[in-house]
C-alpha cells in the first residue's frame, strides 16, 4: 500500500503540473505589498506582472493577482477591531424663536437651491438673480425674529461657507442649532470662529466669568468680550484691558485699542496718552488718532497749536483769505503725537506734515480762528499759494474722524456744483465718507440732486452709502438717469453695476411705475449694437426683482 500510494502521488504530480506551479506562484505573489498589487492592476498584468523580487512570473498573472488581492482583503478584514462607541453629542440648545411661515420656508429652500445651480455666461437675461437676494432675505428674516428650519441648516451653512458676505446674517439666522451642527462637520468650522467673535461670550454681569475668559480665552473670544463689555460699561472695559496690556503682543494691542472707538470719551485719555509711547508704531498712530477725536484732549490741544502756527488769516489784503506756512521739520514731539515723518511716494514732506496736523485739530478751532465764521464760510475762503487742495482734503479727513456734520455739509457743497469745483474734495471716495456722517434723509436727498445734475457715471460709490430701500426721490433720480442714458444711446453695459444696485435697493413699490420701461425700443442710429434689447432685458429684470422682493417681504409677514 505505501508503495502504491507513492506511485499514485508521483503520477499525479507528473500528469498535472499546473496546479502545483500556480499555487506556488500565488504563494509568492501573496507576499507583495498591497500597493504593488494596485500598481499592477492599474497598468495591466502584461505591462507590470505581479512578480516578487527574485521570483518567477506567475503563469496566469491575472488569476494570481486576483487571488492575492482576495487574500489581502480577507486578512485586512480579519484584522479589524470593533470600534469603541463614542458618547452621543449633547443635544442642541433650544431656539425659542418662532418658526418660519410655510411660504417663506419654501422661498428659502428655492433661494438656497438656486445658489448651487451653474451660472450661464453672457447676458444675464430678464430673470431675477436669486443669489443676490439671499442677503436681503436673511436680513429681513432676522429682523422679524424667525429661526432657521432644521432641514435647511446644511444648505444654509454651505452657502455661508462659500460666501463670506453671508456669514453674519446666516449665522444669526442659524442660531444655536446651526452652531451645534457646525461643531459636527469640519467644513463648517468657520461658524465656530464666527461664534467666538460675538455669540459665545459669557454673561458680562458675571465678573468671575469675564475675568476667566479674559485671562484664558482665545484671541477672538477676548476681542468679542472686550467689545461686549465696552458697549455696556466703557470704564470697566478699559480697566479690563489695562490688566494685561503690557504683556499683549503688538498686533493684539492694536486690535484691542480699536475696540475703544465705541464709547470713546474723556475717561480714555490717560490710557491713550500712555499708548503714545508704545513700542509699536501702529499702536502709537491709532492712539493718536483716537485722542485727536477727543476735542478736549491734551493731544488735540497740542496739534491745534501746531496747526494754527501754520494756517492763519491772511492780513495782507483787503478781503479775508487764508495764509499757509507748512512746517519745516517733524520733530520728536510731533512724531510721538502720531505724525508720520516719512511721506508716501510722490508726496512732499511739508505738505504731508501739514495735512496730518490739520487732520488732528478740532474743527471748532478754525471757526474761532477766522473770526467766528461758520464752517461753510471758512471753507469758502480763498487759500494762498495753491494750498487749498491740501488744506481742504485735511479738513475732509478731520470731519470724518470727528463725525462733524456741519463741516461735512460745508465740504460737500452744493450737489449740483461740478465735483472739481466743489469746496472740499473732488474725490468721490472722500465725498462718500462725508455723506456717511449726515442723517439718512439728508444723505439720500444730496445724492439724488447729484445724480440729477451729473448723471450716474460718478454716483456708484455715493449710492453705496445710502440706506436701503432708497428713499423715493433718490430712487426716482436713479431710474430717471437710467432712462436718460437709454434714450441717449449710451453703452448699456457700463450701467450694469448701478442696475444691480437698483435691483437690491429700490423700493419694491416702484415696480408698477417702471413697467413702461420694459418695452423694447427701436435701435437708434449711433447706439451700441444690441443696446435696445439689453436695456429692455435689464428693466424687465429690475421689475421682476422688485416684485419678487415684495413677495418675499409679504411671505415673512404672514
Amino acid at each position: 500500500m505505501p508503495r502504491t500510494t507513492s506511485t499514485t502521488a508521483t503520477a499525479t504530480d507528473t500528469d498535472n503540473p499546473a496546479p502545483v506551479a500556480t499555487a506556488a506562484a500565488c504563494a509568492s505573489v501573496d507576499s507583495l505589498p498591497w500597493e504593488e498589487l494596485v500598481t499592477s492592476a492599474l497598468l495591466g498584468t502584461d505591462r507590470r506582472p505581479p512578480t516578487p523580487r527574485g521570483g518567477p512570473a506567475p503563469a496566469d498573472a491575472p488569476a494570481a493577482l486576483l487571488d492575492a488581492a482576495a487574500l489581502h482583503t480577507v486578512r485586512q478584514r480579519a484584522g479589524l477591531l470593533p470600534a469603541v462607541p463614542e458618547a452621543r453629542p449633547e443635544p442642541a440648545a433650544p431656539d425659542p424663536r418662532p418658526a418660519l411661515p410655510e411660504a417663506a420656508w419654501h422661498r428659502l429652500a428655492h433661494l438656497l437651491a438656486d445658489r448651487a445651480a451653474p451660472s450661464g455666461s453672457g447676458r444675464r437675461g430678464a430673470a431675477p438673480d436669486l443669489t443676490e437676494l439671499i442677503p436681503q432675505w436673511l436680513a429681513t428674516a432676522n429682523r422679524k425674529g424667525f429661526r432657521a428650519p432644521a432641514a435647511l441648516l446644511p444648505a444654509l451653512l454651505d452657502a455661508a461657507r462659500a460666501r463670506t458676505d453671508l456669514r453674519p446674517q446666516a449665522l444669526a439666522f442659524a442660531g444655536p442649532r446651526g452652531l451645534w451642527l457646525a461643531g459636527l462637520n469640519p467644513d463648517w468650522k468657520f461658524a465656530l470662529r464666527g461664534a467666538a467673535s460675538g455669540a459665545l461670550h459669557p454673561d458680562i454681569t458675571d465678573p468671575e466669568a469675564v475675568g476667566r475668559l479674559w485671562e484664558e480665552g482665545l484671541f477672538a473670544e477676548r476681542v468679542a468680550l472686550l467689545d461686549a463689555v465696552r458697549a455696556q460699561d466703557p470704564p470697566t472695559a478699559l480697566a479690563l484691558l489695562a490688566t494685561t496690556w503690557p504683556a499683549e503682543r503688538a498686533e493684539d494691542r492694536l486690535m484691542f485699542l480699536d475696540s475703544l472707538r465705541s464709547g470713546l470719551g474723556g475717561d480714555d485719555e490717560t490710557f491713550l496718552e500712555q499708548a503714545l509711547s508704545d513700542r509699536s508704531r501702529n499702536v502709537r498712530a491709532t492712539a493718536a488718532e483716537l485722542l485727536s477725536a477727543l476735542p478736549e484732549s491734551a493731544l488735540a490741544g497740542r496739534m491745534a497749536a501746531r496747526a494754527m502756527s501754520c494756517v492763519n488769516p491772511d492780513r495782507t489784503g483787503d478781503a479775508a483769505s487764508i495764509a499757509v506756512e507748512a512746517p519745516h521739520e517733524c520733530d520728536a514731539a510731533m512724531q510721538r503725537d502720531g505724525v508720520a515723518a516719512v511721506p508716501p511716494t510722490g508726496r512732499g514732506e511739508r505738505s504731508w506734515w501739514l495735512g496730518q496736523l490739520v487732520e488732528a485739530t478740532p474743527l471748532g478751532i478754525w471757526e474761532e480762528r477766522f473770526g467766528g465764521r461758520p464752517a461753510a464760510e471758512v471753507v469758502a475762503l480763498p487759500v494762498a499759494d495753491d494750498w487749498a487742495d491740501e488744506l481742504h482734503a485735511a479738513w475732509c479727513r478731520a470731519a470724518v474722524r470727528q463725525r462733524n456734520p456741519q463741516w461735512a455739509r460745508a465740504l460737500l457743497g452744493r450737489p449740483s456744483a461740478p465735483p472739481a469745483s466743489g469746496p472740499g474734495t473732488a474725490s468721490i471716495a472722500e465725498r462718500s465718507k462725508l455723506l456717511a456722517i449726515l442723517e439718512q434723509a439728508e444723505r439720500a436727498s444730496w445724492v439724488a440732486e447729484f445724480i440729477a445734475a451729473h448723471g450716474l457715471s460718478e454716483a456708484f460709490q455715493l449710492l453705496g452709502v445710502c440706506t436701503v430701500p432708497w428713499a423715493g426721490p433718490l430712487g426716482r433720480a436713479v431710474v430717471d438717469a437710467l432712462d436718460i442714458a437709454r434714450d441717449g444711446g449710451s453703452y448699456p453695459w457700463s450701467f450694469s453695476g448701478v442696475m444691480g444696485l437698483a435691483e437690491r435697493c429700490l423700493d419694491p413699490a416702484e415696480a408698477d411705475r417702471l413697467e413702461v420701461l420694459t418695452a423694447a425700443q427701436d435701435e437708434q442710429e449711433g447706439a451700441s449694437p444690441g443696446a435696445g434689447g439689453y436695456w429692455s432685458e435689464a428693466f424687465q429684470r429690475l421689475v421682476s426683482t422688485l416684485r419678487l422682493r415684495a413677495a418675499m417681504e409679504a411671505e415673512l409677514m404672514s
